[in-house]
């Protein structure tokens, strides 16, 4: 199987490197400075599964031409847009394109752009982070790739990007055929959490300690499983008695990556995650008051980080 990783980083560095090392063909579209890193030091990997030093095949995107069996879309929501200029050179009729972004949007998107029989839907599961030296390294035991078709069918494309994941060390890659419901849980959790976390600027743990967090948490993923079942992906029991478990809990310490971004002044996915469901909200005739003011919390904040009046540690 020929791969193209859209990037060298934590997600794509990972995934793609132990896709590698399964006998896969995978080249990573990259920048010129990540080239250079790749070229003088090879995609290293640390990991509880094994380390490893890659030889990397790089592309820089005017290099990109056509020829793969699939793309590998990691990129953060926000630089969508400049993904899909990247990627589409790369993209034939034969190309299935595989995207583990956060949320649901971009699914739609990349259907527009590249037709509907093109995208698969995609999750990551995976605590990984890429140190300034290039070094990719996996933090826990966190492994997890889970994709398919979108309309629910185990296609011989899946399936082979299932047997290829099964010999890869470090990684379970799965096929599954409800792949849309999948990524409704993962959404209905974590935008509970990305609201929780972003508007009260604290973790889960800390959230529940408060004096009437652990009801609002629960108020919030009940809305947001209300907003998924509207969406035809009604939450199961088994689903709803984690997460009420988890943010109940006063010793959680589970924070989101949306929260860490918005500490350290980075870019944030206001639109992806919480503007996506403020606007299902309305959809589904769920109470909305919630969701506005994370979303109006988060548009606040990039409106300050534009204007360069973040407070500085």
């Amino acid at each position: 199987m020929r791969i193209l990783v859209l990037g060298a980083g934590a997600l794509g560095g990972y995934f793609g490197g132990r896709l590698q090392q399964a006998g896969a063909e995978v080249a990573y579209l990259v920048r010129p400075r990540r080239r250079a890193q790749l070229a003088r030091d090879g995609l290293v990997l640390e990991s509880p599964f094994g380390h490893a030093r890659l030889p990397a095949r790089t592309l820089l995107a005017e290099e990109a031409a056509p020829g793969w069996d699939l793309v590998l879309l990691t990129c953060k929501a926000y630089d969508l847009g400049d993904a899909i200029a990247a990627i589409r050179p790369a993209v034939d009729a034969r190309t299935a394109i595989l995207p583990v972004l956060n949320g649901l949007s971009h699914i739609d998107r990349l259907k527009t752009e590249f037709g509907a029989g093109a995208v698969l839907g995609g999750l990551a599961k995976i605590q990984a982070t890429m140190a300034a030296d290039g070094t990719v390294r996996q933090l826990n035991d966190w492994r997890w790739l889970t994709f398919g078709e979108l309309d629910g069918s185990m296609s011989p494309r899946v399936a082979a990007l299932a047997a290829l994941g099964a010999k890869a060390e470090g990684m379970v890659a799965t096929a599954v055929p409800d792949i849309l419901q999948r990524m409704w849980e993962k959404l209905t959790h974590l935008g509970t959490s990305a609201i929780g976390t972003v508007l009260l600027r604290a973790n889960t743990g800390e959230i529940a300690r408060s004096p009437g967090g652990v009801a609002f948490m629960h108020r919030v993923l009940e809305r947001n499983a209300a907003i998924a079942a509207a969406k035809g992906h009604p939450m199961p029991d088994s689903f709803m008695a984690e997460f009420r478990a988890l943010f109940a809990d006063p010793k959680g310490g589970y924070a989101t990556s949306m929260l860490r971004d918005l500490e350290a002044g980075g870019r944030i996915e206001a639109d992806h995650i919480l503007g996506f469901l403020l606007q299902a909200a309305r959809e589904a005739g769920v109470p909305e008051e919630i969701h506005e003011a994370a979303f109006l919390h988060a548009k606040a904040y990039e409106q300050r980080r534009e204007a360069g009046r973040l407070p500085r540690g």
